[in-house]
């Protein structure tokens, strides 16, 4: 695995390409657009008061926004600088001074009246908190008895009945790796991370078809492949810089794919900032959309492949490769007659794409020599991702898409490192280097020199549900130890979710900021620690992009808004071993950052190279640049495996919709804009077609009622270009019509989304009325009698 090394960066082509312009006047004026260069400005006006240090940490830092990977101002795709609105928005994070301890220390209810966004405005956690039961604000603690109290509470407990979360807030692959041997060594394996919630489907989809779970392919791929396509995935949105490589894609003549219910404004329309061509006239990213039905891409994916192996049946070789499939896939026959068997009225209703299209689209890529094959949360977001994101894998397989330049799977990922969390074992279902099963644990203890438990850890959403069981069942979680997330705004059911946090005994919130879940209360405690940024983590971290590079950030020095009491991620948790088990501490102590990457060398073979990561700039690719190299898979047999499936049922009744959660202008749970900059949509809009508005007697901006049997969504109509029969709402304003407890089938996931119903607001709350009233008189009719 990984013969041929990644070549480094590209030069862009200068040469200007009228025909991918957007508009012909300068700069989009008068279009619905972001506004880069003001924001910009904002931005810089905002970290004012540490401009020095914002500056080293843009231009000495790895991006601790997205998952792309810029070192500093470059990265190793384009020559040239590059900086974007994501990074910039979680600048301040970085920069701002501390909460004044006049609002710290406010009334709890007057805290809870801001919002996460304002709540985070406020400046970082000084020092540590504590708050019990019927008191009123915060009060400071000393770290020792913050940690002692923490510790003897794990002490009292089993192991099973304490768990550890941690975020996609920039955390390094150092402080993952602890976290998950702290975890283990404390004799726990509930540890969980936010990258799963996100992508656990592609990397268990992955494992399966190709026996690996990462990206197969580099950014370098899309430029100068034959099509690039995006499934469910708004990558301009979420990673901006992006974008320039979509731009230096087109110039070479790729064509770009984007398959969406919603045809995104931002994937049609984008003008790159630090591109003087684009930023002056737009650039037309994607040549097609196919707008397929929410949860309808596994019909579409059949129907791509059913007209493959119709065109075999007229000219053997014109659509499937075979020499490929011969000598590095299995199950061929398998799916040939599972897909056969499917008849094109079930395809085009599922998928709601009409047949014509769908040739289309499929004789394109039989056609094609070349193809990278990028997705996001639209596919991995279902109670049937891993499915989803297997025909995929079917598509590159069946073509030959794999293993070699301009070719290739691609999860796009969100996070900074969140590619690495369960690379370092911060996963229920994995260790360093592999899976949680026998011949690993054996493996990882002997490393580590202590035995790990065997049973089986859970994920996030049933660690939650566990909070409310019975006081004294085995699985009761009594203490949850979170470093950042708010699973308020990130978990369906947000009810239920406050009242699970409420039912701990004691919370720990290990943080940069507060959030609007580190003021739930709790059965004991609720304990604050205050932790260091990415750039104050001592002798540096690593982290790794979605491409497998992993590149080492420097600590960077001249913070003039330093928190004192804040303390690096990774040495909170060798604090807490020493605190519960001092006699064997030793085992996971480390005395600096180089010495856990030593470490994480030999776990994770992968990462054999980590080790030599010590200054500004380095970087290696773990597997090197492409994976499944000349076709052959790190699976038993050396091949790939194509996956049969059936057509999902959504279970959708007539006239009911499927909605999704969308995400906006927003890092995870942080919302940086009220108003989407690419639609004007606020943070209310339910995005639907206006033919379904129409057939409801609905008007564009009319309130209107989004339902089922777990919720109530209010909400205005927004019309845009989006499948019928399909809506979108933000996240999180829109999970209180998801049920909990609704996890993807193999990677646990939770499903984000829903069948509902859609009615003017006015009849909605008329008709509620009248069904009171009724049951109402029912009630006295009853107590007369």
């Amino acid at each position: 695995m990984g013969k041929t090394q990644h070549p480094g960066p590209v030069k862009i082509s200068k040469k200007p390409d009228p025909s991918l312009w957007v508009s012909k006047v300068p700069f989009g004026v008068g279009k619905i657009k972001p506004h880069h260069f003001t924001d910009t400005a904002k931005i810089a006006w905002k970290n004012r008061d540490n401009l020095g240090y914002a500056t080293s940490i843009i231009t000495k830092g790895v991006c601790d926004g997205c998952a792309l990977g810029v070192s500093g101002l470059y990265d190793q795709t384009l020559k040239g600088p590059h900086v974007c609105t994501t990074r910039l928005n979680v600048l301040r994070l970085n920069t701002m001074p501390a909460v004044k301890a006049d609002i710290l220390h406010a009334d709890i209810d007057e805290l809870r009246q801001y919002s996460s966004a304002e709540l985070r405005e406020l400046g970082r956690i000084p020092y540590p908190l504590i708050r019990r039961p019927g008191e009123r604000k915060f009060s400071r603690l000393s770290w020792d008895d913050a940690m002692d109290m923490i510790a003897a509470k794990m002490k009292k407990l089993d192991p099973k009945q304490y768990a550890f979360f941690l975020t996609a807030r920039g955390i390094t692959n150092e402080s993952y790796y602890v976290a998950g041997k702290v975890a283990r060594f404390l004799g726990t394996n509930h540890i969980d991370n936010a990258s799963r919630i996100c992508h656990s489907p592609s990397k268990t989809a992955l494992k399966r078809s190709i026996g690996v779970g990462a990206s197969t392919s580099n950014y370098l791929d899309w430029i100068g492949t034959d099509v690039l396509l995006f499934w469910g995935s708004v990558a301009s949105n979420s990673s901006p810089v992006s974008t320039k490589y979509m731009l230096a894609a087109k110039k070479k003549g790729t064509k770009i794919i984007v398959v969406n219910p919603y045809r995104e404004p931002a994937m049609d329309n984008y003008w790159v900032p630090s591109n003087m061509e684009s930023a002056m006239f737009g650039t037309k990213i994607a040549d097609d959309f196919y707008q397929v039905n929410i949860g309808g891409d596994i019909a579409f994916m059949h129907g791509i492949m059913k007209h493959w192996f119709e065109m075999e049946q007229e000219k053997e070789g014109s659509a499937i490769n075979h020499s490929f499939v011969q000598d590095h896939v299995n199950n061929y026959d398998e799916l040939k007659q599972t897909v056969m068997d499917q008849s094109w009225e079930d395809i085009i209703d599922s998928s709601g794409v009409p047949k014509e299209r769908i040739i289309e689209l499929s004789t394109l890529l039989a056609n094609s020599k070349n193809a990278v094959y990028a997705w996001a949360l639209g596919l991995t977001m279902h109670s049937f991702a891993t499915d989803n994101i297997s025909q995929v894998a079917n598509l590159a397989l069946l073509r030959g898409h794999l293993g070699r330049e301009y070719a290739g799977l691609m999860p796009f990922r969100g996070h900074s490192s969140v590619q690495g969390s369960g690379e370092m074992g911060a996963d229920p279902f994995v260790l360093p280097g592999s899976d949680f099963n026998d011949a690993n644990i054996e493996r990882m203890e002997k490393l580590w020199n202590f035995e790990i438990p065997k049973w089986q850890g859970d994920i996030v959403g049933v660690t939650l549900e566990n909070a409310v069981l019975p006081e004294d069942h085995e699985r009761k979680i009594k203490m949850y130890y979170l470093s950042g997330g708010n699973f308020l705004e990130t978990m369906p059911d947000p009810d239920f979710v406050e009242q699970a946090l409420s039912e701990l005994d004691i919370r720990v919130h290990q943080d940069i900021i507060l959030n609007t879940s580190t003021l739930v209360d709790a059965k004991e405690a609720v304990i604050v620690l205050p932790a260091k940024t990415r750039y104050e983590q001592e002798g540096g971290g690593t982290s790794t992009s979605t491409e497998r590079m992993v590149y080492f950030s420097p600590e960077i020095e001249g913070n003039k808004n330093q928190v004192e009491e804040a303390r690096a991620e990774w040495k909170i948790y060798i604090d807490l071993a020493k605190r519960v088990k001092p006699e064997t501490a030793h085992l996971v102590d480390f005395k600096d950052g180089q010495s856990i990457r030593e470490e994480i060398a030999k776990a994770n073979t992968n990462y054999d190279g980590v080790q030599h990561l010590k200054k500004q700039g380095d970087v290696f690719q773990w597997g090197g640049a492409w994976l499944c190299e000349d076709g052959i898979c790190p699976t038993p047999d050396g091949k790939g495996n194509l996956i049969s499936v059936d057509i999902p049922d959504l279970g959708k009744k007539d006239g009911q919709f499927v909605v999704t959660s969308r995400r906006g202008k927003q890092f995870n749970s942080m919302v940086y804009k009220e108003k989407d900059p690419f639609n004007n949509a606020g943070r209310y809009d339910v995005l639907m077609n206006a033919e379904d508005g129409r057939r409801l007697s609905i008007a564009e901006g009319e309130g209107i009622v989004v339902y089922n049997g777990f919720g109530v969504f209010q909400g205005r109509a927004k019309f845009v270009d989006i499948a019928k029969g399909n809506l979108e709402v933000h996240f999180p304003e829109g999970n209180f019509l998801l049920p909990r407890g609704r996890y993807e089938k193999y990677a646990g996931i939770p499903d984000y989304n829903i069948t509902v119903t859609v009615e003017k607001a006015e009849r909605f709350n008329a008709r509620k009325d009248t069904q009171y009233l009724e049951k109402r008189i029912d009630d006295l009719e009853t107590e007369a009698n």
